[in-house]
């Protein structure tokens, strides 16, 4: 997320995470009735190449976002994820570097439902150099936010090859995020021009560890809607829960969720379990691949999945501002 954490950030980095990394035959399961969609070792192989410093921490308008968004495009390709655009570029005009959203549909396969969308995103750009920590310079983004790409990766791959989805579904990495948000503005006034027909928007940011909390995730915009009543209904459990610092800091206006909001007037919320106190690294050469939980990360997608379906699959439009 934008610099809303940069007050808390000297205090995070006096504390040392207390998350690490298990092994994949550890992992736990919320819900035995959760599919295994994806595993920690195929999240692993996607973040570990986003967070690379062949990157160069992923900033808009370079070399390295644009080897991100072709690494993703060749993973939408082989997955059945089509374009919806007449290529996977969504060219940004707000920002005077060229850099381009990445964005994938899967239509619905219902008549009456395949006409309305769910957009389900995550921006895929970071900041590129940071504060030196010895001779390290790339803030590679691992948690920020090659974790939430990482999971719409998975999400695509799985509706694009198994099409469970009755309403149309757009995956959207998002550029130019660190920048003011310009790719999900650019995108968001783009296709309300367009009359998209847009019921709700589910964004992912910042989930590369777990937090000591009773839920899984927290929802953004939490009281703006019913989006997290909804999805717990989904999970038949309560994954989504409420942060108070959430509230505090406004992180709903903070993420690519907001101009969704913004352009529509529908709910369009952000997922995260970066909780202020979990994770020291925030706009840090040290947000490394090796500092994520893999397994936390699976869980995410694994749980977060059926929920989606779910959601797709609605026979009305259950999730409504409040």
């Amino acid at each position: 997320m934008k610099k809303y954490i940069l007050a808390l950030s000297v205090l995070a980095l006096s504390c040392k995470s207390t998350t690490a990394p298990v092994s994949e035959s550890t992992s736990t399961v919320v819900n035995s009735a959760v599919k295994n969609i994806t595993s920690a070792s195929s999240v692993e192989k996607n973040l570990t190449f986003l967070a690379s410093d062949k990157l160069n921490g992923r900033e808009a308008g370079t070399e390295g976002i644009n080897t991100a968004a072709a690494y993703i495009e060749t993973i939408f390709k082989n997955n059945g994820v089509k374009p919806y655009f007449e290529s996977y570029h969504d060219t940004l005009t707000n920002y005077d570097e060229p850099t381009y959203n990445v964005v994938g549909m899967v239509e619905g396969n219902d008549a009456a439902l395949k006409d309305e969308f769910v957009v389900i995103g995550a921006h895929y750009d970071h900041i590129g150099n940071g504060k030196a920590d010895g001779d390290d310079t790339i803030a590679n983004g691992a948690n920020d936010n090659a974790s939430g790409t990482s999971a719409v990766i998975e999400f695509a791959k799985y509706f694009g090859t198994h099409k469970t989805n009755k309403r149309s579904l757009l995956f959207v990495l998002f550029s130019g995020e660190e920048k003011g948000l310009l790719g999900s503005k650019h995108l968001a006034a783009k296709l309300k021009a367009q009359n998209f027909n847009l019921y709700t928007m589910l964004n992912f940011e910042m989930i590369g560890v777990p937090m000591e909390r009773e839920e899984l995730t927290y929802l953004t915009g939490y009281k703006e809607s019913n989006m997290a009543e909804v999805m717990n209904g989904y999970a038949g459990e309560n994954v989504v829960g409420f942060l108070p610092k959430a509230g505090e800091y406004n992180l709903f206006k903070r993420s690519d969720n907001y101009p969704f909001y913004n352009e529509f007037k529908v709910p369009a919320q952000t997922i995260c379990t970066f909780d202020f106190e979990n994770y020291p690294y925030y706009h840090h050469v040290k947000d490394e691949a090796s500092e994520m939980d893999f397994n936390h990360i699976a869980e995410v997608v694994n749980t977060m999945t059926p929920v989606l379906e779910k959601l797709a699959n609605a026979p009305t439009k259950e999730i409504k501002m409040n």
